[in-house]
């Protein structure tokens, strides 16, 4: 498995706590501080990584003066998604189950039966997506996840963009295996065989 590091731990921390991660969505609870932090960051939806300025501050001491353009785009990513998306779970939350986007994938379905089969293509393209591509792909599945209150693990979510190009296809086959092989919506469908 693909353990984030504590450098990866640590930046999604910080912007949990500057964007106000787990308040209200709508900016109610937050402080003004954290609603001004998290505008700049959702600024960054949408757009290449790194060419927002107002990002800057949030992101950029975060990464090393030599970090090639490329490894920046994730740190980019994540934090204009998590801004705009602060519902955070947590490996601590449950340490038995994956939780990685496949299993929050799986908890959409789980909210939502009745949208399975849009879900699961949305989620083939999603795996079957180029990392020039991703941005774009995991701001529509982020926006599919945040409609319906599902939690994201953001930290993993880092951790597994940084290796999404990897040729075992690791990261994608992790996060097929939380959807269509783990939990709760494996071990229904695996009653239903069997009756």
């Amino acid at each position: 498995m693909n353990r984030p590091k504590e450098g990866e731990r640590a930046f999604v921390s910080f912007l949990e706590d500057i964007v106000g991660a787990g308040t209200a969505p709508d900016g109610g609870t937050r402080a003004p501080r954290q609603r001004a932090a998290a505008a700049a960051l959702r600024r960054g939806l949408g757009k290449p990584a790194g060419t927002v300025a107002e990002m800057y501050p949030y992101v950029e001491p975060w990464l090393s003066p030599s970090t090639e353009a490329s490894k920046k785009v994730p740190y980019y990513t994540v934090a204009a998604l998590l801004a705009w998306h602060p519902l955070c779970w947590h490996d601590d939350d449950e340490p038995a189950s994956p939780s990685n986007l496949g299993a929050s994938f799986a908890r959409l379905v789980a909210v939502d039966r009745d949208a399975e089969a849009a879900v699961e293509r949305r989620f083939v393209t999603l795996l079957d997506t180029r990392s020039e591509d991703l941005p774009q792909a995991l701001r529509q599945a982020v926006g599919l996840l945040r409609s319906r209150g599902v939690a994201i693990n953001w930290t993993q979510l880092l951790a597994d963009l940084e290796c999404w190009d990897r040729e075992t296809r690791e990261v994608q086959r992790r996060w097929a295996r939380a959807f269509w092989g783990g939990g709760s919506r494996a071990n229904s469908d695996q009653k239903e065989v069997e009756d």
